[in-house]
C-alpha cells in the first residue's frame, strides 16, 4: 500500500514545482505515471523513494521502495556491488565462509545466505554474465547500467518498485525481458515511461499535472481513447466559445451604432425645439454616460468570454496548437544518397561486425538501424556522415546535407538564448518577426525568447530543433535520429511524430521504440 496525501515540492529558488498531489496504490497494482515534461514526475518518484524531501504533505507506505532512476551518472565512481548496496552483505558472507564468524558480519549479512546465488541469477537473467560485481559503473554502457539496476530488483525482492524510464537505452532483447518481468511480477509497480508497449502492460494510469492527479483505469491505449473523448469535448467547447465571442462583438457593435443614432436624432430634435445650451450640455452628458455604460457592459462580457476561451485553448494538447513547415528536401525520390559495399570498421585490429555490411540509402527512404547495445550503431552513423572512414570496403556518399540529431540535441548551442539559436539557422535572411512567428508556432512565446537553451527540457529542445530545421532555407537530404523518443513525454513524442511525417527527405533512425517506428512508417532495416 502506498498513499500520498497533498504532496508539494518547492525548488531551492522557492518556485513551486507541484502541489497537493494525492493518490493511492493498492498492493499488486501496476501503475503508469504520465504527464507533460516538467510537471515533476521524476521528482515525485524521488520523493517516494526517500531521495528528496517534500515541501509539505504525507507519504504512507508499508515497505521500502526499490528505485531504478533515469540517470546513472551519480554512480560512476561506485562498483556494481556498491551501486546495488550489496557490497557489505557479499563481503560479510565471504568472510563468514572463510571462518571469520563475527557478530558484525552476522549482523550485516542478516541471514541472507542466498545473496550470492540471487546475484548470479539476476545478472544472468539480464544478460550480464560477464560482469564482475567489483567492476566500476563508469565502465558500463547506458544499457548495461539500466540492466544492472533492473537486476537489483531480483536481488532485493522489493514489494514496491519505482521505475523511471526503464526502457531507455535497452535493446530489443532487453526490452522483451523487461516486458516479461512486468507481466509476471506480483510486486506493486509505479512507472514513469514514454514506452507505449510497456504502458499497455499496466492496469492503471495516473495523469499528473502541477496541481492534481487524474486516475484512468487500464493501460495507455485506454487512457489515450479517454483523452481523445475529453479533447473532442474540449474542442467543441472552444468552438462554442469562439461563436459566443463573435456574437458578443457583433452585439456590441450593433448596440453602439443604435445608441449613436438615437443620440444623434435626439440632439437634432433638441436643437430644433430651441433647448437652452445648459440643458443641451446636461442631456449630452447623460447620453454620453449612457453610451459609456453600454460599452462597459459589453466590454466586460467580451472580456469574460475571451478569458474563458484563452483558458480552454491552453488546455488543448500542444500538438493541436502547433504547425510545422519543412521546406522540401532537394533530392529526387529514389536517388542514391549513400552506398556501402563490404563495409567494416576495426578497433584495435578487431573488426566490429562479424559480416561485412552491404546496403544502399535512397532519397525518401525511412530506415531503422537495429542492433544490440555495443553493436556499432554509432560507428556506422559516423561513417555515413563522413566523420569516420571505413577500414574495409567501399562507400559512395552523394548527399549534400545530412543532419545528426543525438539524444542531447547537441546541435543546439547551450550558451545561446532561444531566439539567438533560431537565428543561427536563418540562412535565408528571414525578418525578425518571421523568426518569432516560427517560435510561436512551436509554443515558444514572447516570455521564452530570452530563455537560455541550457535551461530547456528534452521536449523543449526537440521542439526548438524542429523549429530551427524549418527556419533553414533547405531541409537536409538526410536526417539521422538517435533514440529520439528517450526522455520525451507522450505528448512531445506525438509532436515529433507529426513533424517527421511532414518531412519528405530521407530518415535514418536508431530506436527501440516499436510503436514510434510504426507511426513514422519505417520501411527498411540495417541489421548489425
Amino acid at each position: 500500500m502506498l498513499i500520498l496525501q497533498n504532496i508539494s515540492y518547492q525548488h531551492e529558488n522557492k518556485d513551486m514545482l507541484f502541489q497537493n498531489i494525492s493518490f493511492t496504490l493498492n498492493n499488486h497494482d501496476k501503475t503508469a505515471l504520465v504527464g507533460n515534461n516538467g510537471v515533476g514526475k521524476s521528482t515525485l518518484l524521488k520523493i517516494i523513494a526517500g531521495e528528496f524531501a517534500p515541501f509539505s504533505g504525507q507519504i504512507i507506505q508499508n515497505s521500502k521502495p526499490y528505485f531504478v532512476p533515469q540517470l546513472f551518472g551519480q554512480f560512476n565512481d561506485l562498483t556494481i556491488a556498491e551501486a546495488l548496496r550489496i557490497k557489505e552483505k557479499i563481503t560479510s558472507l565471504k568472510e563468514i565462509l572463510e571462518g571469520v564468524v563475527t557478530e558484525e558480519n552476522l549482523q550485516l549479512l542478516d541471514d541472507d545466505w542466498t545473496i550470492e546465488e540471487r546475484c548470479t541469477e539476476a545478472l544472468s537473467y539480464w544478460q550480464l554474465h560477464d560482469l564482475d560485481l567489483n567492476q566500476k559503473m563508469e565502465t558500463l554502457s547506458g544499457g548495461q547500467k539500466t540492466k544492472v539496476f533492473l537486476a537489483g530488483i531480483m536481488i532485493h525482492e522489493p514489494s514496491l518498485i519505482l521505475l523511471d524510464e526503464p526502457s531507455n537505452h535497452l535493446d530489443f532483447a532487453a526490452r522483451t525481458l523487461l516486458y516479461d518481468f512486468i507481466k509476471s511480477t506480483t510486486s506493486t509497480l509505479l512507472i514513469v515511461s514514454h514506452d507505449r508497449t510497456l504502458l499497455n502492460l499496466l492496469n492503471k494510469t495516473l495523469e499528473m499535472t502541477k496541481s492534481e492527479i487524474s486516475v484512468y483505469g487500464g493501460g495507455y491505449d485506454f487512457y489515450s481513447e479517454q483523452k481523445k473523448i475529453e479533447n473532442n469535448a474540449l474542442e467543441q467547447d472552444v468552438q462554442s466559445k469562439e461563436k459566443a465571442l463573435r456574437k458578443a462583438k457583433e452585439k456590441e457593435r450593433e448596440t453602439i451604432e443604435r445608441q449613436n443614432k438615437l443620440d444623434a436624432r435626439g440632439k437634432k430634435k433638441q436643437e430644433k425645439s430651441g433647448v437652452a445650451r445648459i440643458m443641451m450640455n446636461t442631456l449630452r452628458n447623460k447620453a454620453e454616460n449612457s453610451s459609456s455604460k453600454l460599452k462597459d457592459v459589453h466590454a466586460e462580457k467580451i472580456s469574460g468570454i475571451s478569458e474563458d476561451l484563452r483558458q480552454l485553448r491552453s488546455s488543448l494538447p500542444a500538438i493541436d496548437q502547433m504547425k510545422f513547415g519543412f521546406n522540401n528536401a532537394s533530392s529526387i525520390k529514389g536517388k542514391t544518397l549513400f552506398k556501402a559495399s563490404d563495409l567494416n570498421y576495426s578497433y584495435d585490429e578487431k573488426e566490429l561486425w562479424d559480416e561485412n555490411l552491404n546496403f544502399e540509402i535512397l532519397s525518401g527512404d525511412r530506415i531503422v538501424i537495429k542492433g544490440l547495445n555495443g553493436s556499432g550503431k554509432t560507428t556506422l552513423i559516423k561513417i555515413i556522415l563522413g566523420e569516420l572512414s571505413p577500414t574495409k570496403g567501399e562507400i559512395t556518399s552523394l548527399a549534400k546535407k545530412a543532419i545528426y540529431i543525438d539524444q542531447d540535441y547537441s546541435l543546439l548551442n547551450q550558451n545561446l538564448k532561444i531566439y539567438e539559436q533560431a537565428q543561427v539557422f536563418n540562412d535565408c535572411g528571414l525578418e525578425e518577426h518571421e523568426i518569432k512567428m516560427g517560435l510561436n508556432r512551436v509554443l515558444f512565446s514572447r516570455n521564452d525568447w530570452d530563455k537560455p537553451c541550457s535551461a530547456l527540457s528534452g521536449g523543449e529542445r526537440m521542439r526548438l530543433m524542429l523549429c530551427c530545421l524549418t527556419i533553414s532555407s533547405d531541409s537536409p537530404e538526410i536526417i539521422i535520429l538517435d533514440e529520439p523518443t528517450n526522455n520525451l513525454d507522450i505528448q512531445n513524442i506525438e509532436i515529433l511524430t507529426a513533424a517527421i511525417n511532414e518531412y519528405q527527405g530521407t530518415l535514418i533512425v536508431i530506436s527501440h521504440d516499436q510503436s514510434f517506428m510504426e507511426q513514422i512508417n519505417i520501411q527498411k532495416s540495417i541489421l548489425l
